[in-house]
């Protein structure tokens, strides 16, 4: 919807409400017009029904007014005698409009007196419930909501199993664009796996004035520009969802508006200067170490290495043993019970599988292994006497590949050699033309909503034709530390400033093995109350989270035992 159909619907809501509640208000010593005066009714109808007037800022907060409607509507009812589970069903299934046959009775009685407490300790429970809600959805939509780190795009920075808070205020909190949806909720509903809103309405985005704007090289969370998924590791055909329902990733920002970027040989760019990253970031790139005797999988694990695949060979194996090492393994290769090989991580099959199987199981020494390491890591794997040499792979120019932005055979750009490309800013003019279209087309008519044509002889936007184009909005390049293993704006380009969440501040726990299995789980004490921003080695603030609690605990113990003594 637009600014203008917004503003038409809320109009429509006001006659609505006056035609419903006209007379309450009479009933409740008011004038009957005042019930049609925006905004100001909402501040009638806090005195007719005994609450707060600050209600009324809940009211235009998105998300947060869906759940006080329904409270304000059970409220009014009770404020004139209606206070049946029967009349509370009702009001809510009917969207308010049962209010009507309590306006339109004959006689509405007002009970100003009425107390304030359910009476019953279901309602007492109901009504806690629907205020820390509303407390819980202000604090995840406006400040601080958790998320957890699911892939490996920003190892070693970021880990797997990594639990942040990330801050909505920093670079100032984007109000909800859904109008209907469920509190706290992303995109799916757990258990049911719905989705958990409505398309339609969509509010105009707006966000709220930020302490800062976002530094290059700073960890950005923001809504997938491609998004194509319903949920989370579900894949479907194709999901075009709202921008804020969209998923979340969470990556590194490389290039900030304005900014020219290029990566060459792996290495970032910007503005002609090679990118410099701070301390605490642990970029890693694809290696493959050789050795003429092979090289060998314990040795790795002895020196400290363990990114890498290991692969065995299985002599014996049936469908009963296979189905139980599947929760072990991440390939297989073979299709004869004569060559059958299966491939694992760097922990291998467990030696308790293979018992309980009974299966031959021998690893197949690799004269190659590939490996993902960080330049600091390559380096040290030199100097392993076992190993020969240890080569940085990385795609050379010149080698077109239309899985990377803007995915067009002219554009001869990898993950390792690519642009230089200029990253748009706001009310930036760009020069159009048949080559460099393919950039900036994404952004023209998608991300900001043009018409556009083209053909052999022109470019065509809302209907002119044109050889130039004025940016209406930022935009970022957000990339993973992981280089090889990172599906990041090498693929789909870039990400729109409406697209931006927050900023991660603070791991407050973490988990090793979370994908392993809770038997497997191991917890990363030196990286709890850590964070994520810095330089030098991690501190955990954790044994200091614990010495205030404890000394927090004692205070409220002594003033407790203080107050029993002096009463007795």
């Amino acid at each position: 919807m637009t600014t203008t159909e917004w503003i038409l619907f809320f109009f429509a809501l006001q006659g609505v409400h006056f035609l419903g509640t006209w007379k309450l208000y009479k009933a409740a010593g008011f004038q009957a017009w005042q019930a049609a005066v925006p905004i100001y009714n909402a501040f009638i109808l806090m005195k007719i029904i005994k609450r707060p007037a600050w209600w009324v800022i809940l009211l235009f907060i998105p998300t947060i007014n869906l759940i006080l409607f329904g409270a304000i509507l059970v409220e009014t009812l009770r404020s004139f005698g209606k206070n049946s589970a029967k009349d509370t069903a009702l009001v809510l299934l009917t969207f308010g409009l049962y209010i009507y046959t309590v306006n339109y009775s004959a006689n509405p009685k007002h009970q100003p007196d009425r107390s304030l407490r359910p009476k019953t300790g279901f309602g007492e429970t109901v009504s806690s419930i629907l205020f820390a809600v509303v407390a819980a959805t202000l604090v995840h939509n406006y400040f601080i909501q958790p998320y957890i780190i699911p892939t490996g795009s920003l190892e070693k920075s970021l880990l797997i199993g990594d639990f942040l808070f990330v801050s909505k205020f920093h670079y100032g909190a984007r109000a909800p664009m859904t109008a209907v949806s469920v509190p706290m909720v992303h995109d799916t509903v757990p258990g049911l796996k719905i989705r958990s809103y409505l398309k339609k309405p969509q509010f105009p985005y707006l966000r709220l004035p930020g302490l800062q704007k976002i530094n290059r090289n700073e960890i950005v969370v923001f809504s997938w520009p491609a998004d194509t998924v319903r949920q989370f590791f579900v894949r479907e055909k194709r999901v075009d969802k709202p921008i804020d329902k969209k998923s979340n990733y969470v990556k590194r920002c490389v290039g900030i508006p304005g900014d020219t970027l290029e990566i060459i040989d792996g290495f970032v760019h910007t503005n002609r200067s090679k990118n410099q990253l701070p301390d605490r970031a642990r970029v890693q790139y694809t290696h493959f170490a050789y050795a003429q005797k092979g090289v060998s999988s314990r040795k790795l694990l002895a020196e400290g290495f363990s990114d890498f695949n290991r692969t065995y060979k299985i002599d014996n194996i049936t469908e009963s043993s296979y189905q139980q090492i599947i929760p072990h393994i991440i390939g297989r290769m073979g299709n004869t019970i004569e060559d059958f090989r299966v491939i694992t991580t760097a922990k291998g099959l467990p030696t308790d599988v293979i018992r309980k199987t009974g299966l031959r199981v021998s690893e197949i020494l690799e004269l190659k292994k590939e490996m993902t390491l960080t330049l600091d890591e390559a380096t040290a794997m030199r100097k392993v006497p076992e190993i020969d040499s240890v080569v940085r792979r990385f795609s050379k120019k010149n080698v077109p590949n239309e899985a990377f932005f803007p995915n067009k055979i002219p554009f001869d750009w990898n993950e390792d050699n690519f642009g230089p490309l200029v990253i748009p800013k706001k009310g930036m003019t760009v020069n159009l033309n048949k080559e460099n279209l393919p950039l900036y087309k994404k952004i023209i008519a998608e991300y900001e909503a043009n018409d556009l044509e083209t053909s052999p002889s022109e470019i065509r936007i809302n209907g002119y034709p044109t050889d130039q184009y004025t940016f209406k909005k930022d935009y970022y390049w957000m990339m993973g530390d992981n280089r090889h293993k990172s599906e990041d704006s090498r693929f789909w380009g870039f990400v729109p400033d409406d697209h931006i969440v927050g900023k991660p501040i603070f791991i407050w726990f973490s988990i090793k093995g979370i994908n392993d299995g809770i038997k497997n789980w191991s917890i990363r004490w030196d990286r709890v109350f850590t964070t994520v921003g810095g330089s030098g080695e991690r501190t955990s603030y954790f044994p200091y989270f614990v010495g205030f609690l404890v000394v927090w605990q004692g205070a409220v113990f002594y003033r407790r035992r203080k107050k029993n003594k002096t009463a007795a």
